[in-house]
């Protein structure tokens, strides 16, 4: 099926690709304990194929930034095809769509049928724009928002209108630009970026959302890269947007909590050879996401490392 695809896009039919988009049911990944969220442009099927053997938890499907208004129609129905393609998967699938005015609506009424774990919404402002999309979105999917706007700043505390909505990313890029700050102050010792990650990590925590810090662009200068996960890890942070597999590698290896790693270990053993007993080597916890039989044994390989 990868070859027709392939030829769809090349040959730039729009109407083979959409034939191809066939909604299928998913089980869904409810997991909120990813490390590392990594940037995947919905218009490269190379990358899209690969998503399986990839390290990172969380797979950010983007249709905004990155991809061209001409990509853009030709990217939805890609996305739409690899996630009716991945009807388990060990991780969690979030298509981060375009902004609301440009066209993000009509995208989550589409991708409705083809359940991502989650959709994230770009350019957020207001409590009221999140309750219009928890209200358009399908009961079982997660709603993630960026937070890259003065509004949605000034908001933070307000937009979470629902459990469902349990995830913000930090779009500091953006928001910088949209303040009217410059980019040149986030540094590593500067006290406005100390300031910035500590009040979104606290403000997120205080109504029980998770807060995924920003991406580092530089994804070259993995030494700096890493100088700011220390850092987030030292305030509280698990969780980090990455572009590269490198950085994936990094964040993966930095933010590991080896006490929560050995805990989590011991439920997957004991939740896979439950289900074991009935046949089942495949299945998805609420907590842990999708567990099979490679996930159970490096379960048991790290907790035979512990003893």
């Amino acid at each position: 099926m990868i070859d027709e695809i392939i030829k769809s896009y090349e040959q730039r039919d729009l109407e083979a690709l959409d034939r191809l988009a066939v909604p299928r049911y998913r089980e869904l990944n409810k997991t909120k304990k990813f490390r590392s969220a990594l940037m995947l442009s919905c218009n490269n099927i190379k990358h899209l194929s690969k998503i399986e053997s990839l390290e990172a938890d969380c797979i950010m499907l983007n249709l905004e930034d990155g991809v061209s208004k001409e990509e853009k129609p030709f990217a939805l129905a890609l996305c739409a095809i690899f996630l009716s393609r991945l009807q388990k998967c060990d991780k969690k699938l979030v298509v981060r769509v375009n902004a609301l005015d440009e066209g993000g609506y009509e995208e989550i009424t589409y991708l409705n049928q083809f359940m991502p774990d989650a959709i994230r919404v770009p350019k957020i402002k207001t409590p009221e724009e999140v309750k219009a999309v928890h209200a358009l979105l399908k009961d079982e999917i997660e709603l993630h928002l960026s937070i890259e706007t003065a509004e949605a700043w000034a908001n933070l505390a307000q937009l979470s209108v629902n459990e469902r909505v349990n995830t913000f990313y930090l779009g500091i890029l953006d928001l910088f630009a949209d303040m009217g700050l410059s980019q040149g102050l986030i540094d590593l010792n500067n006290p406005t970026m100390h300031y910035m990650l500590s009040h979104f990590l606290i403000t997120c925590k205080s109504i029980r959302v998770k807060p995924v810090s920003f991406v580092f662009q530089d994804f070259r200068d993995l030494d700096t890269f890493s100088k700011w996960i220390e850092l987030e890890k030292s305030m509280g942070y698990d969780a980090k947007g990455c572009i590269s597999p490198n950085q994936v590698q990094l964040a993966n290896k930095m933010f590991v909590d080896k006490e929560e790693e050995i805990k989590r270990a011991k439920v997957i053993v004991k939740l896979f050879e439950m289900h074991q007993e009935e046949g089942i080597t495949g299945f998805v916890d609420e907590e842990y996401g999708f567990i099979d039989e490679p996930i159970y044994k490096g379960a048991l390989k790290l907790l035979e490392e512990e003893n």
